[in-house]
């Protein structure tokens, strides 16, 4: 199996797509902007506490307080306490974390109004993001996530990865750990570490260690709560530390600023695989050239087709999801309706798995298969499914098929789920359901561009219609796009996007820009 990403950058948002086999299984969208993400430490101050729920709101800056449980203190909680307290007595020298010291554990049965008081300032990481009405879920057991190690400020122990299953390399990693750790930390060696040299897991938990120690100098030097003392990184780079193998054969960037920051990020975690990354420049959008976009609108939305007419209805609910198999006009098995049955159900299964990594979808999972009367049958679908999980890196439970034929799934939930909408509005009635006639469409954009080259000045640029209007703007010989060039300059450039609706259009400058050529009558 070959696995590509393919980086997609925009003015507004970054999107990255995970393909395996040219197929996309794992799609994050993410507004440039986005201030909250999973990993990011804060100095925050306690909000409000609620004794009935042994928990307290935590002000992180976001609209709706963030929500701390007592067990999610931390054993170490005493000892960050005193930590801070020092830390913030001298603004001018800092506290060196190797001379903190150890108190005692926190009590697991303890409450929340013994430990914490209302404006009591507290360093939080964010573990779970908003989701519909609830704000963020914290944790006061901090970590910083490397590609090989995880660094556990306060931490005690090495722990490895269970996922690494011979005892000598067990040994052997944490024998080099033991003797190069930090002071006061403890870390946790993931499965990607196996088989790695002493020099590299070194020079990583020194780069893990300068972060904690950056957050600590942030919140000596920093007196505005709440304040974000440590960033993860965007969420490209969060894709490539946790996905990233020596299968990757392409990692493919249109944004010279983050093809940079990708290109060094390989070369730092694999550096004779730093020629894998490409700076992509050709005319046509990213996605569309690498099939992705028509991958998007064909793998979101209520209804899934998956092989031979079959399909799945996904609705989204508050508590969970819920995902209905139909055999739809599919032409029954030779060997009967047990078989039909066996068959739609494995192929269901199949699309399933890569539906819960590509929308992300977390929590309670319940999906109404076909019924099966075979016992041997239920059993292979039910193998077929853990099988298929398999590859998904989110933690998850899959269950047999109860006697109603339903399969109950639980998979980690620390984001919303990703929900694409693939309908498109008209772009030219604006859901009034009157337009112009569409022959006369064409006499509308080669008004736009007398406008804009002949009012606006600009000479050079590029207009994206949809792949068919492309299409009948570049036929013939002496071809629309022609006597456009011919008219208005070469700087005419016609470019098919696959995004776009039908009697849609987007203008962009030479250097990409966004130009807003919407009359007023057209937004109405």
């Amino acid at each position: 199996m070959t696995s590509e990403v393919v980086i997609d950058v925009q003015k507004n948002e970054i999107s990255t797509a995970l393909l395996e086999d040219k197929r996309l299984v794992e799609y994050q969208d993410e507004p440039r902007k986005a201030s909250f993400s999973v990993g990011n430490i804060y100095i925050a101050k306690v909000k409000k506490l609620m004794p009935g729920l042994n928990a307290c709101f935590v002000d992180v800056g976001y609209e709706r307080d963030a929500f701390l449980h007592y067990l999610d203190l931390g054993s170490q909680f005493n000892s960050y306490t005193k930590y801070l307290k020092q830390v913030q007595s001298n603004r001018k020298k800092l506290y060196p974390f190797s001379n903190a010291s150890h108190l005692p554990d926190l009590k697991k049965d303890g409450s929340v109004q013994t430990t914490l008081t209302v404006g009591q300032e507290v360093l939080v990481q964010i573990v779970k993001e908003p989701i519909s009405t609830k704000g963020p879920r914290l944790t006061g057991e901090l970590s910083f996530a490397g590609r090989f190690l995880v660094l556990v400020p306060f931490g005690t122990s090495v722990s490895v990865s269970s996922k690494i299953k011979q005892a000598e390399e067990r040994a052997r990693l944490k024998q080099i750990i033991q003797g190069i750790k930090p002071k006061n930390c403890g870390v946790i060696i993931r499965t990607v570490a196996e088989g790695q040299k002493m020099s590299e897991l070194s020079a990583e938990l020194k780069v893990l260690a300068n972060k904690w120690t950056d957050a600590i100098v942030k919140i000596q030097k920093t007196q505005q709560r709440p304040q974000i003392v440590y960033e993860e990184s965007g969420r490209a780079i969060s894709l490539l530390r946790d996905i990233f193998s020596p299968d990757f054969e392409h990692i493919y960037v249109n944004d010279e600023d983050i093809f940079n920051e990708v290109k060094n990020y390989v070369t730092l975690i694999a550096p004779d695989k730093s020629n894998i990354v490409s700076l992509y420049s050709g005319s046509v959008p990213i996605f569309d050239n690498f099939n992705i976009t028509k991958q998007i609108k064909s793998s979101f939305g209520k209804t899934i087709n998956y092989k031979h007419g079959a399909y799945l209805i996904i609705e989204h609910t508050e508590a969970l999801h819920v995902v209905d198999v139909n055999s739809g006009n599919r032409t029954k098995n030779e060997n009967g309706q047990e078989a039909n049955a066996l068959d739609v159900n494995l192929g269901a299964a199949d699309e399933l798995a890569r539906q819960l990594r590509l929308r992300d979808m977390g929590g309670i999972i319940v999906v109404d298969f076909i019924d099966m009367h075979l016992a041997e049958d239920r059993q292979m679908l039910y193998e077929r499914m853990c099988k298929n999980m398999q590859n998904d890196r989110a933690r998850h439970n899959v269950l047999p098929l109860s006697k109603f034929g339903l399969m109950q799934i639980t998979r980690q939930r620390v984001r919303p789920a990703m929900d694409v909408d693939v309908t498109e509005a008209c772009p030219t009635c604006n859901g009034t359901g009157r337009m112009k006639s569409s022959i006369l469409f064409t006499d509308q954009l080669e008004r736009k561009i007398d406008k804009l080259v002949n009012k606006i000045g600009i000479k050079r640029f590029y207009l994206h219609v949809h792949p068919y209007v492309a299409a009948y703007i570049n036929q013939g010989v002496v071809s629309l796009k022609r006597k456009w060039q011919i008219k208005y300059g070469l700087g005419v450039h016609i470019i098919p996007s696959q995004k776009l609706a039908f009697l849609q259009y987007e203008f962009y400058d030479s250097k990409k820009e966004f130009i807003d050529m919407k009359e007023e009558i057209e937004t109405k």
